[in-house]
């Protein structure tokens, strides 16, 4: 944020947010026909609960990047569970790129201004509010905020031989999403050409040479990919739910 003065007062200016929504997944791994970000979850679309997370934010510019076969298949299925913005918020529809790196590019061209942008995976809808309010928080005062939990598991590394060794675990940290940026930094960063192990946002901004700070994620903030996934993701949901009703 930036203060400005009128006369004998300081009024502070919010730098504007953006999130940069990627939905470009199949069914593989969750075998089946109907891509992952639009299988039904608790009434709507996976990737319907998400935007409407990120809906919580005011004045929030959302970009929803797909796959161009699915673009005709989401606005059709939202004029069914119909995704309400106030005046002060957009959302548009890009299209997906081969990979992570091209795809988050092509949501990137679609801002203009200056301001804070998230990106999240469109099939992580159990984040939280707090946590997308942290990040966007901590991006502005520090350039970065990158999402991330320890890793509850014992974790060996493998060499190029194939031998392997322990790591010690507290030094290990599970990237989520959102990973939130300054877009000078961000748009900065992917001028870069792009590696093979760019696999996040937050490996794209390292390259560049720009500082990730970590932010605390959490265990139930889960990428919906396999079946046991859409499990687990629904009893959290209806705890979530059961914990709201209880103290309302």
């Amino acid at each position: 944020s930036s203060k400005v003065k009128f006369g004998t007062h300081f009024f502070e200016i919010m730098m504007k947010k953006y999130a940069i929504i990627v939905a470009g997944g199949s069914g593989s791994r969750m075998k089946t026909e109907i891509p992952k970000q639009f299988l039904p979850f608790l009434g709507k679309p996976i990737l319907f609960h998400t935007i409407e997370k990120f809906l919580q934010i005011p004045d929030i510019e959302l970009i929803i990047v797909l796959p161009e076969k699915d673009v005709q298949y989401f606005n059709e299925i939202n004029k069914t569970h119909l995704l309400k913005l106030s005046y002060s918020q957009t959302l548009k529809l890009t299209i997906g790129g081969k990979t992570r790196f091209q795809s988050v590019k092509n949501g990137l061209s679609q801002i203009e201004g200056d301001g804070i942008v998230a990106v999240h995976d469109g099939v992580r809808p159990l984040v939280n509010l707090e946590i997308i309010q942290k990040s966007y928080e901590v991006a502005e005062e520090k350039g970065s905020a990158v999402t991330s939990v320890e890793s509850k598991d014992s974790v060996r590394i493998i060499d190029e031989n194939g031998k392997n060794q322990a790591i010690d675990r507290s030094q290990i940290r599970l990237m989520q999403t959102p990973q939130t940026f300054r877009l000078d930094i961000f748009r900065k960063a992917f001028e870069s050409d792009e590696q093979s192990f760019f696999s996040d946002c937050a490996s794209v901004i390292e390259f560049a040479g720009f500082p990730i700070n970590l932010i605390e994620g959490s265990y139930e903030n889960i990428k919906i990919t396999t079946p046991e996934d859409l499990i687990l993701a629904e009893n959290f949901m209806m705890k979530n739910k059961q914990l709201i009703s209880h103290f309302s």
